[in-house]
């Protein structure tokens, strides 16, 4: 959507001068709609690489800054105070989403595909993109512009977070048939491969090395590139002991998140999402 995007980055330019603008709203809603329809996302793989769309970023931001404060939900019953330009989505039977009753969230702006669960509560933000076949389990969050693939479990109590600022930064990834177990953090625009499984309680951010036991490899982040989860790893919580110090003398040991294995038939067996509850 050449035109739209040149639109996008011409009232980001304007800063503040942004609300003043008499074409802002109209463009504005124009770019919310095709971001809830997955027409455009914050970041998409090209040619095997995940690569960040800035002006759609741009456009989120933009969305906050012309936004006014309004009133929505039954005051009688749970009631919200925020920006109007990004009001709660409502769906309908035709989409194909399930979202079960209990208090959860999706604001407008963001993709949830069609068979897509929603156990309650858990909340998914502007600019997320959830594709087919994924679930949501309960007190789950998809933050800001991550991108969560086809036959994903989000255990319950996991959080995938966002990375809306920096604009040119790449968002949480998380990639089709991953399995994130509960209690489960990813932070800070850390990539997790196809069929990977993380169990309850692992936590990965840019400045967590991750250890591979099984190639004898560490990956880490860089400046440029984010911390990367290999294709079907299955990766546990683990430790690590300090070696110096005061540290060392008393037996301190840091977390360390280890990948123990590669995917096989047992794993899978241990994973499969139960078509039943669809």
């Amino acid at each position: 959507m050449p035109s739209l995007q040149a639109e996008i980055e011409r009232l980001y330019r304007l800063g503040a001068d942004a609300a003043g603008d008499l074409d802002a709203i109209a463009t504005f809603v124009k770019f919310r709609d095709a971001l809830t329809a997955g027409e455009i996302r914050a970041a998409e793989k090209l040619d095997g690489r995940w690569r960040v769309n800035t002006w759609v970023k741009q456009g989120i931001l933009l969305g906050f800054r012309i936004g006014r404060l309004a009133e929505s939900g039954d005051a009688r019953v749970l009631a919200f105070v925020d920006k109007d330009t990004y009001p709660l989505h409502h769906f309908t039977t035709g989409e194909g989403v399930r979202v079960v009753p209990g208090g959860s969230s999706i604001r407008s702006g963001a993709y949830v595909a069609p068979s897509v669960v929603c156990m309650p509560p858990m909340f998914i933000n502007v600019g997320a993109y959830v594709d087919e076949g994924t679930m949501i389990d309960s007190h789950a969050l998809v933050g800001s512009c991550a991108q969560v693939g086809k036959r994903v479990h989000i255990s319950a109590a996991a959080q995938i977070g966002g990375v809306l600022e920096p604009i040119n930064a790449s968002p949480v990834i998380i990639e089709d048939d991953v399995m994130v177990g509960g209690n489960c953090g990813v932070y800070e625009g850390t990539q997790v491969g196809a069929r990977a499984v993380l169990g309850a309680g692992v936590v990965l951010t840019r400045s967590t090395p991750l250890f591979d036991t099984v190639r004898s490899e560490v990956y880490r982040s860089t400046g440029s590139e984010p911390l990367r989860v290999p294709e079907n790893a299955v990766v546990v919580p683990g430790s690590r002991a300090i070696s110096k110090g005061k540290a060392a003398e008393w037996g301190v040991s840091l977390y360390a998140p280890v990948i123990v294995k590669y995917r096989d038939e047992r794993t899978d067996r241990g994973v499969v999402l139960e078509d039943w509850l669809r």
